[in-house]
């Protein structure tokens, strides 16, 4: 698909400008609210595989829109939790196309985190189980809209869409986001900003996964080690041409993260693999990667090689579209009285699809923080209302 200009993206007249600091002070008000929520949603264990315990967070989530005026539709999942769709309309009609919020709902953490990750709020710093990856996010969109709806300041349709599997790769979620993309006019990603200085993201790479397999030939590696033809060996070689693709310029890197083979040390491996993780920058070289990882052959030909795999999220290139829309929020946040900065970054998130589409994206919209997938988790309590009245702007 062709890239799509930002019509989203002028910069803000002086009505807009005024508007900003009612959008502050409105979210300051709702503070108590937001920390409310945030603490029952972050007490919502949330793990990516238990369908029932991210159904609990998206029913949460639900009522909280349904309260806001949003029209609420679940698309319903079997295996993981069911995605939600929340669509919130200016009062009077409008031509414009909408604006997608998209994050999800679904942690790392597993349920009983809490009892050792327990909700913390010391030191400027709100910590707990999943609180920066991403359900701060999710609260402040919420807020946003609502604060909107307060001024009458919503004037174009905007879509919250959450998801319940972008931890685990987004297969079951990829469709519908790509579905609903298309009919949007930009796309704001919930995801954290970058760093404690909180930049907004505008590339990310694109990421695959991949897995060779090696089989070779068994044999007593005493009584009959020549008979043999280990697996084990061949991959030890074949990790060293994996490694060789990696190519920092181009901000290309393959790594073989993962490795596993053989049954006992007196038994010339019969089998071995190796999980290889890939990051691309730009989409051109995906196919590149993929011919390297097919084109893999065996030193030893008495061992076969099998790769399986491949590209799971395209790379997140910073376009002028994207670029527009952070332009704007700049413009915003020194309105609101904060520098802000825009970062690029190797780890991929829903946003990777959305740009890949030519739909200008811009992500990291969420909170400020740091330690997402770590017990140190926590977001920067001094940041969380400036960051949603900044959102609340984009969405004017």
């Amino acid at each position: 698909m062709k890239p799509r200009a930002a019509a989203a993206a002028e910069i803000p007249d002086a009505a807009q400008r005024s508007l900003v600091g009612q959008l502050l002070a409105s979210a300051t008000h709702r503070k108590p609210e937001m920390l409310r929520r945030l603490s029952e949603l972050v007490h919502i264990e949330s793990p990516s595989g238990d369908k029932a315990a991210v159904d609990r967070a998206v029913a949460s989530v639900a009522s909280w829109c349904e309260a806001a005026s949003g029209r609420v539709r679940l698309h319903r999942q079997r295996e993981f939790g069911n995605l939600l769709e929340a669509s919130f309309r200016p009062r009077r009609s409008s031509s414009s196309k909408p604006i997608l919020l998209l994050g999800h709902l679904d942690t790392v953490w597993e349920i009983g985190t809490l009892r050792n990750m327990p909700w913390r709020e010391e030191k400027g710093q709100i910590g707990g189980p999943g609180i920066l990856d991403m359900k701060a996010g999710v609260v402040m969109a919420l807020t946003a809209l609502q604060i909107l709806q307060e001024h009458n300041a919503l004037s174009r349709p905007v879509i919250l869409l959450l998801h319940s599997d972008e931890e685990v790769g987004s297969h079951v979620s990829r469709p519908l986001t790509e579905k609903i993309a298309c009919r949007c006019e930009a796309v704001y990603v919930l995801e954290p900003a970058q760093g404690d200085q909180g930049a907004y993201k505008t590339a990310r790479k694109g990421i695959g996964n991949y897995r060779l397999d090696v089989n070779g030939i068994a044999s007593h590696s005493g009584v009959d080690f020549s008979a043999g033809h280990s697996a084990v060996l061949e991959l030890a070689r074949q990790i060293e041409r994996i490694a060789a693709l990696t190519d920092p310029k181009r901000g290309i890197t393959v790594n073989p993260g993962v490795i596993g083979g053989g049954t006992r040390s007196n038994v010339v491996a019969a089998h071995a693999w190796v999980d290889i993780d890939v990051r691309i920058a730009r989409a051109g070289d995906a196919p590149r990667i993929d011919r390297a990882l097919r084109r893999l052959r065996p030193v030893d030909r008495n061992c076969s090689l099998h790769i399986s795999g491949g590209l799971n999220r395209p790379p997140m290139e910073r376009t002028r579209g994207t670029v527009a829309l952070f332009r704007r929020a700049q413009h915003f946040a020194a309105a609101l009285g904060f520098s802000l900065e825009e970062a690029a970054t190797g780890g991929g998130s829903d946003g990777n699809f959305t740009a890949a589409l030519g739909i200008p994206t811009l992500d990291g919209m969420g909170a400020v923080g740091a330690g997402a997938h770590a017990a140190h988790e926590h977001i920067l309590a001094a940041s969380l209302i400036p960051r949603t009245a900044l959102l609340a702007a984009m969405l004017l």
